[in-house]
């Protein structure tokens, strides 16, 4: 499709997404976790065929990322209420879901009816619950849309992961604490991966629930009332979830168990990363500066952001949440990740890797203001012995 938009001599120059249809990729991606079983059930022995798709997630994408680079370009502004009303890109979203349902649902069942070496076992579970944290980004994306559709269809999306909350809490509690100490799903300097998934996986689920709690009263129903959507979203897992049991026996209990964290996990893993020690200023009145691009972390890695529909263009989502993914932009001067998320993910997983790449890039984000960084407070003095940082009273006490 090419748009046409007006310049300031009011000419009209044609505008065309050089990504229409590379968005195509998120379609065919999560059929990619299949490669081991369907290898196994032809006639494959070699276990390697079951990390194929393991190692091209977590190795394949961050090298093509290295390879093909990064996509700083924009949509003109002009062209924006035209791309946004182009369903091509939605239906796009709604293709991935039977896909992704299909191939998870079928990993499970083969993990479930085939006795498989440990190592085996374990490296298709991994990539079945990586591709169920793609799907929950799935869920995120349409989560965010104004139409009844969009989102209903990322509330049953979340089912598939048991992550009913997810939707409730993310668009009316992570949107609004965003870059604030308050908020458990923004990581803290000097924090861990490890530490941050128990404050965060929990935090996120009773956030979202007394947010849900909250409508419930406002609308004068019950909690427990079918209206509520995280109880909608848990109905489905349990229908789910029971009836694979039922049909596959208890050997498909650790099968959903193992692959529903390893999927939550992912989604920690991007809350990790995507505002990692930045924090929005405290205003007098109490209230913190509205979110702003230079809040999160930003990627223009081209391969792996066709993979998440744009999900590392973290910017612009947060500063415009209801703009879709093929209308993000790129700013100048953001905080900037060195790698696309699948390879920054293999980083956070070492915590001195992460913390030898990331903390250094951290301070020169926020040239050295203190008070523009999330620290973990056991670690803030440490961290600030580290790499030279003062409190601005005690600048200001040295200026005069």
């Amino acid at each position: 499709m090419t748009v046409a938009f007006a310049t300031h001599e009011h000419t009209a120059v044609p505008y065309r997404d050089r990504k229409r249809y590379a968005w195509l990729l998120s379609v065919i991606a999560p059929a990619g976790i299949v490669i081991g079983p369907v290898a196994h059930l032809l006639g494959a022995t070699s276990p390697l065929w079951f990390f194929f798709s393991l190692a091209f997630f977590y190795g394949g994408i961050p090298l093509l990322d290295k390879l093909f680079g990064e996509d700083r370009s924009n949509p003109p502004e002009a062209a924006v209420p035209a791309l946004e009303a182009d369903r091509y890109y939605r239906y796009i979203n709604y293709a991935v879901v039977p896909v992704l349902w299909g191939s998870l649902l079928f990993n499970c069942i083969y993990l479930a009816t085939h006795e498989l070496p440990w190592y085996s076992w374990l490296a298709t579970v991994i990539v079945t619950g990586s591709m169920l944290g793609f799907g929950l980004n799935l869920s995120h994306e349409l989560g965010h849309k104004k139409d009844w559709l969009g989102r209903k269809v990322g509330l049953f999306n979340t089912a598939l992961g048991g992550y009913g909350h997810f939707s409730v809490e993310h668009n009316r509690g992570h949107h609004r604490h965003v870059a604030t100490p308050e908020d458990p799903a923004s990581s803290k300097m000097g924090e861990s991966i490890y530490r941050f998934m128990f404050r965060e996986l929990p935090g996120c689920f009773f956030r979202g629930w007394d947010l849900e709690a909250e409508r419930m009263e406002r609308l004068n129903k019950p909690v427990w009332s079918l209206d509520n959507e995280i109880i909608q979203a848990g109905l489905v897992t349990t229908v789910l979830y029971g009836t694979l049991i039922a049909f596959f026996g208890v050997k498909m209990i650790p099968v959903l168990l193992v692959v529903a964290f390893w999927g939550a996990f992912q989604l920690t893993s991007a809350n990790y990363i995507e505002h990692y020690g930045l924090v929005r200023r405290q205003l007098a009145s109490g209230r913190y500066e509205q979110c702003q691009p230079h809040h999160s972390w930003n990627s223009n890695h081209i391969i792996s952001n066709l993979v998440v529909f744009h999900l590392q263009r973290h910017s612009d989502h947060h500063a415009h949440p209801t703009r879709s993914y093929q209308s993000l932009r790129d700013f100048p001067e953001l905080p900037t990740l060195p790698s696309g998320y699948f390879g920054m993910f293999l980083a956070a997983y070492v915590p001195p890797v992460w913390f030898r790449i990331m903390d250094p890039r951290l301070v020169a984000a926020v040239g050295g203001d203190v008070e523009r960084i999330n620290f973990l407070p056991v670690k803030r003095q440490r961290l600030m012995r580290r790499y030279g940082l003062k409190e601005k009273s005690l600048l200001a006490q040295e200026a005069a």
